[in-house]
């Protein structure tokens, strides 16, 4: 039988949590019952007091899917804070009149945002420009993600220092002209070419698996909306460092943190959370951001927080197999995620969480809200189930509750 334990003494700070069975109620029967039939799963829900409501293989690790982005967002808010804004700096090297950007690795350069860049820029008094250098030093060049397939689809668009449209872009082909799905986006000379390439007439890709593909599109943008506020723009793109001086602009993202983490959690942006990771990472180490810095930082982070031991964090979308966490590990994080509750989605009624899903990989992470107490879950399925089990087993804990 599935099994559900009640604890009237409280959990320790550690949550080092006691795994005793007893029976379940009967009128969940049917659909945990189905769920204690799997060989290779695990169950976890406490209440608002940290107490134990239903456990079942808590402390055994599993591929966690997406709810790996549940880690990212807390690394980044603990890092960072829910109100901070992304900084990206642009200088002006005279002796050749080059506009240069310095990337950061901000995740949400989105068209608006390089809109907002060329007007300010251009209240500034900038006029005109022959070329634009990109000083993408912040990353390493043409890194790869464990777990990434290699196709357009937007979910494998590669991290870079400097991005646009999170390295993507929506086109159209009709009667073999090129144009943009989204207007306020227009056509480069790169997004031109890329699409020629793709038979679909209506698509979103990305951008390839070239970083220098993925920047000069983000160059090819920014000049055309440079353009479009009067600025002469040259047709040269260069690579290399910024000058050391004091910067002709320091722009700050119009979103917050916390305005970037909640999408990454409802859409489950692969991109957004690898740009965070890679970004803590490099400020943490003082060097140009890389894989083997991310997991080191994840595992050391969480080990200082928490204590955990035996799991592996390769990157912090939650592409990898190789990534491993337990239930309680996660509980564990979600009852200090607490303070940034209100980003997640709520995917069923009652139910604030962040998904998982690889072939043969299913899983969900969150809260059941009961009486306005938040109380903390994760189901971890690593063995094929049928559609949507993981949502049936989160609307019977709901009605546990009741």
């Amino acid at each position: 039988m599935f099994i559900k334990k009640l604890l009237t003494s409280l959990i320790s700070s550690s949550l080092i949590l006691l795994l005793l069975i007893t029976p379940i109620k009967t009128y969940a029967a049917n659909i945990l019952d189905k769920f204690s039939e799997l060989d290779n799963a695990g169950l976890l829900l406490i209440n608002s007091q940290q107490q134990v409501l239903i456990s079942s293989h808590a402390d055994k690790s599993f591929i966690p899917a997406s709810t790996t982005k549940l880690i990212t967002a807390w690394l980044a808010l603990k890092h960072w804070g829910e109100n901070y804004h992304f900084r990206t700096l642009f200088y002006i090297d005279n002796s050749s009149n080059t506009l240069w950007v310095k990337g950061s690795g901000d995740p949400y350069l989105v068209s608006e945002e390089i809109t907002r860049i060329a007007k300010n820029l251009k209240n500034l008094g900038l006029q005109k420009i022959d070329r634009i250098g990109l000083d993408t030093s912040f990353f390493q060049a043409q890194l790869r993600v464990s777990g990434a397939g290699r196709s357009d689809n937007p979910y494998d668009a590669i991290p870079s220092a400097i991005a646009a449209n999170f390295n993507t872009l929506a086109i159209k082909k009709v009667h073999g002209k090129i144009y943009s799905v989204e207007p306020q986006t227009p056509v480069t000379a790169f997004a031109r070419s890329l699409a020629h390439q793709v038979k679909s007439s209506d698509y979103r890709i990305n951008t390839g698996q070239s970083s220098k593909n993925a920047e000069r599109y983000f160059a090819e943008l920014l000049r055309e909306f440079l353009r479009q506020q009067g600025i002469e723009v040259g047709k040269k793109i260069i690579w290399g460092k910024s000058p050391q001086q004091k910067p002709y602009y320091s722009h700050s993202n119009s979103k917050n943190l916390g305005e970037m983490i909640r999408p990454m959690l409802k859409y489950s942006t692969n991109f957004i959370a690898n740009q965070l990771v890679l970004t803590m990472s490099a400020e943490n180490n003082q060097r140009p951001a890389n894989f083997r810095d991310v997991q080191t930082y994840m595992e050391t982070k969480l080990t200082q927080q928490f204590n955990w031991k035996n799991f592996t964090l390769k990157e912090g979308a939650g592409l990898s197999r190789e990534n491993r966490i337990s239930p309680q590990q996660l509980v564990q994080l979600l009852e200090d995620f607490k303070p940034w509750k209100h980003l997640l989605p709520e995917v069923e009624t009652h139910v604030y969480a962040k998904s998982g899903t690889l072939n043969k990989v299913s899983t969900l992470a969150g809260y059941i809200v009961h009486n306005q107490q938040w109380q903390a879950f994760a189901l971890m399925m690593n063995q094929s189930v049928p559609y949507k089990l993981r949502n049936r087993i989160a609307r019977e804990l709901v009605k546990l509750q009741n």
